[in-house]
């Protein structure tokens, strides 16, 4: 491996059911796949040989696991590289409780033990053992009390005792050659390798507070750390020892009062209270005085108006001083605060740790001098610490100490104060985030059809169940279209990704198809064009926005057009899962649509799939969160699928219950959005056709059949308005269309659709005719004798339609 290669490792996630969700710009180009090759798809895949069972037996339960795997590079070539596996903490089991994927005592296991996974890879060559590493691991061994390792100059692992090797639940040759930060990735194996960096650049012991415990890194009963510059028997520094130990009473009473802070931090109901709570907890056992700043955030894209390069603007909202009175009532909140870039603050903000200023420094002193920061000229503080706040998506603010008494800040000060502010970051963040999910919600459900159109061709009944809290909802959609000529279209959608940048995208997504769909596009040219749309979007966010998936690459949709006229079903899809259809005898099959690729990479063709329905039959639309659950195999949530729409119901929404309640034991991982629809056909004495001659005489016969028909159907009283239409669009094709020349129409009950089919391909353009002007009437009159008109292209010619409604008898 070469230096500096383990900053660079190439990582991915991989979710409990052994597919990739996650995939690094390093794995892409490690492997030679894109991420839309990969996400989405079994890990296996990248496999050059198959997983050995008594592997997958030992690493279920873990929470860590490595191992030199065989990968397979888009081109074909084997890569050996080494992979180091863990399960995020949220995903770890709890005490006692089988792991994520195991089955329980008795049951036999019918997928590989999976769980929640973040998979690092790296070169397989040994690492290379610095020089004296004995001599440095007996020093170490012999003066470190507890929990120990050794890491050389690139931070690198070389040796663990066994306390170390209990609280990350590895070997040491499973963690040797890993930087901590690879090993339990967490904020706080980055500020524990800030202090080894420290430790080794500058040759002096360096002291954090909590960072590792018998639990583990950044548990809530880590112990004080230290980190000691090892050095050779010439006096150079050649690696550095952890030490973590356990200090006896006065450590606990302090652990005694940060739990019932960090309870009363939790308790409070807003961000002002909890920010005041940090502030009471830290003043008096920490500090003499105690501030809490949180970041204003501006729009994205636009600069804070009067902010300096590299500034930061604050927000005072929470105060508070162990003397209540003087100078310190000075200090007010809320208050807007703005901070220089080279000031204490804007730097915690930017390397994100803590950090402890005396009076003899001449930061603290340049700092003073900042009319922001006067507090700290009148109240006589001569030591300052100021702590950053981390949410999950980067900071939040800071909270500002300082002292009066004589004592400075110390290593276990600052231990305490990161896990108050850490609490508190904590519980801002999770408000934060019920208010963006309650939001994202709210946008989503405006997003999604609030009720179904009225249309004649089917029955429909949908059902949309958003994913469980923790993932965030999704940007699943359904929605029903009516064409003209009776025929309505049926679409579901998967976007990429969860939250309010997916949601946003697909109420882009669903307008956009809503629009394509209004000028009767074929399923297949629809998807094309929404391929382009999801590349311009794409383009437009940026390469960033790309990656992440925001801009829609990566989505999958089907599209379905049904006619009653015909029985007709022509649909297309973009990466989606295929529909199920239900014969009226209760035989269920899978349609075999063509797979086209998702939406977003451009370049290839999508292909439609067309059948013929016996009315009564049952259509089931969904996305892939239906099929893809936890608890069972891809091919047992098939077979579920196919029994439960094989019952008869009467009733679709019967229907719709009882395939959520099948497949579904537990919130889904993934949104759910189901449509089932049951097909009707128009009679066929609701349907006329002629096939007409290309002559102006024929304008005068096409007349007259239309109004014998309205005749028959009882509907006299549209005989005026539909005498012009028929006047107006036969004559068009005859002058202006090309043979052969279909007139049809159709009864519905409540309209009345009249269709003239001609074999050009030139559309007809409404204008406005000048009074010099002989002609170019006839579709102004059409468009405003009937309630709608428009044009429909086919692979033969084109049919242009009006429709009218009908007055209830």
């Amino acid at each position: 491996m070469q230096e500096g290669a383990a900053s660079q490792a190439c990582t991915a996630t991989v979710d409990e059911r052994g597919r990739v969700t996650g995939w690094s710009e390093a794995a892409a180009r490690l492997l030679g796949y894109a991420p839309a090759e990969v996400v989405g798809y079994p890990a296996a895949r990248l496999l050059a040989d198959d997983v050995d069972q008594s592997v997958l037996r030992d690493v279920d339960g873990r929470e860590r696991s490595s191992a030199v795997v065989a990968l397979r590079h888009r081109d074909g070539r084997r890569l050996e590289r080494r992979l180091l596996a863990r399960r995020p903490e949220s995903d770890r089991p709890a005490s006692g409780q089988p792991a994520s994927g195991q089955p329980a005592s008795g049951q036999p296991a019918s997928d590989p033990p999976f769980g929640e996974w973040l998979v690092v890879a790296v070169d397989p060559e040994p690492v290379p053992v610095p020089p004296a590493s004995e001599a440095l691991v007996e020093w170490a061994f012999r003066q470190s009390p507890s929990i120990l390792g050794v890491f050389d100059a690139d931070l690198r692992l070389v040796r663990a005792n066994a306390g170390m090797e209990r609280a990350l639940s590895l070997t040491q040759e499973e963690m040797r050659g890993w930087r901590l930060a690879e090993l339990a990735p967490h904020r706080v194996s980055d500020q524990a390798e800030a202090g080894m960096r420290q430790a080794i650049d500058s040759g002096e012991v360096q002291h954090v507070g909590a960072c590792i415990g018998p639990s583990g890194i950044g548990a809530e009963q880590g112990w004080p750390t230290s980190f000691a510059p090892l050095r050779d028997t010439g006096g150079s520094v050649r690696a550095v020892c952890l030490t973590a130990h356990h200090t006896p009473s006065q450590f606990l009473a302090r652990q005694r009062m940060l739990l019932e802070s960090l309870a009363r931090i939790a308790a409070t109901g807003d961000v002002r209270q909890t920010a005041q709570e940090l502030a009471d907890a830290a003043a008096g056992s920490l500090a003499d005085f105690a501030a809490v700043e949180l970041l204003q955030q501006p729009p994205r894209g636009t600069p804070q108006a009067g902010t300096p390069p590299g500034a930061v603007a604050l927000s005072r909202i929470a105060v508070r001083s162990v003397n209540g009175g003087g100078p310190a009532a000075a200090v007010t909140a809320p208050q807007a605060v703005r901070y220089p870039a080279i000031s204490p603050v804007a730097q915690c903000l930017a390397q994100g740790q803590a950090a402890v200023y005396e009076a003899s420094d001449p930061a603290l002193a340049a700092w003073a001098r900042d009319p922001q920061a006067a507090w700290i000229r009148e109240l006589e503080t001569h030591t300052v610490m100021v702590v950053p706040m981390r949410a999950t998506n980067g900071p939040l603010g800071v909270l500002l100490l300082g002292r009066q008494r004589p004592q400075p800040f110390d290593a276990d000060d600052m231990w305490l104060a990161e896990r108050l502010t850490s609490g508190a970051a904590d519980a801002i963040d999770a408000r934060h985030r019920t208010r963006e999910h309650t939001t994202t919600m709210t946008l989503q459900r405006s997003l999604l059809p609030q009720t179904l159109p009225d249309q004649q061709a089917l029955h429909i009944a949908t059902r949309y169940l958003p994913a469980s809290e923790r993932l965030g909802v999704g940007g699943d959609w359904f929605d029903v279209i009516p064409l003209s000529g009776t025929r309505v279209a049926m679409v579901v959608g998967d976007v990429v990704g969860h939250g309010m940048r997916a949601s946003a995208t697909m109420g882009r997504l669903r307008t956009a198809v809503r629009t394509l769909a209004d000028v009767d596009l074929p399923p297949d040219e629809l998807l094309t064009h929404l391929d382009d749309l999801v590349l311009h979007l794409s383009a437009d966010e940026g390469p960033a926005s790309a990656t992440e998936g925001a801009a829609g690459i990566g989505t999958t949709c089907l599209y379905a057009v049904y006619d009653p006229t015909s029985r007709h079903l022509v649909l297309a899809r973009a990466g989606h899962p295929p529909p199920a259809v239900v014969s009226p005898d209760g035989g269920v099959r899978f349609l075999d649509v063509p797979p086209g690729p998702p939406l977003g990479l451009g370049g290839l063709p999508f292909e439609t799939y067309e059948t013929e329905l016996a009315e009564g039959s049952l259509i089931a639309l969904y996305t892939d969160g239906l099929l893809e659950i936890r608890d069972h195999d891809i091919d047992e949530a098939l077979d579920r699928l196919f029994s439960t729409l094989a019952r008869p119901a009467d009733e679709l929404e019967t229907v719709c219950d009882r395939v959520l309640t099948s497949m579904l034991t537990h919130r889904p991982d993934d949104d759910v959005a189901l449509l089932i629809a049951r097909t009707r056909a128009l009679d066929s004495d609701r349907i006329s056709t002629w096939e007409l001659e290309s002559a102006p005489t024929t304008v005068a016969e096409a007349r007259h059949l239309a109004t014998d028909q309205l005749s028959a159907w009882q509907l006299d009283e549209a005989a005026f308005v539909t005498e012009l239409v028929v006047s107006e669009l036969v004559t068009n094709a005859i002058r202006y269309g090309r043979p052969p020349i279909n007139l049809r129409l159709i009864h519905t009950g409540t309209t009345l659709i009249c269709e003239v089919f001609d074999s050009s391909n030139t559309a007809p353009h409404l204008r406005r005719a000048r009074l010099s002007d002989e002609g170019g009437r006839g579709l102004l009159l059409v468009g405003q004798l009937a309630q709608r008109w428009g044009t429909r292209h086919t692979a033969t010619g084109k049919t242009v339609w009006a429709e009218q409604f009908l007055t209830p008898a």
